[in-house]
């Protein structure tokens, strides 16, 4: 069984405490490291859904526009054929 030794003011703290200090404060770095990580990830997540919706309007844009241009070239042709 594990016991912890009461807290003794001004005793200096044991090579195990210190170490176990410092996986604590390296393990709340490291925490706060990925919730900022996690909050990268959503906002590129939001931001690439953002343009993944502009491409589909581009790709519609260009679509319509070579379905106007194909026309606008058959009517072309067949003014100039009729002649």
């Amino acid at each position: 069984m594990i016991q912890s030794r009461m807290p003794v003011p001004d005793a200096p703290l044991t090579a195990l405490e210190i170490a176990l200090l410092e996986l604590t404060a390296e393990n709340a770095d490291l925490h706060l490291q990925l919730a900022e990580a996690q909050e990268q990830c959503i906002e590129m997540a939001v931001d690439a859904g953002e343009l993944q919706a502009d491409i589909e309007a581009l790709r519609n844009e260009l679509t319509a526009a070579r379905t106007e241009r194909d026309a606008a070239r058959a009517q072309l042709s067949s003014r100039i054929s009729g002649r």
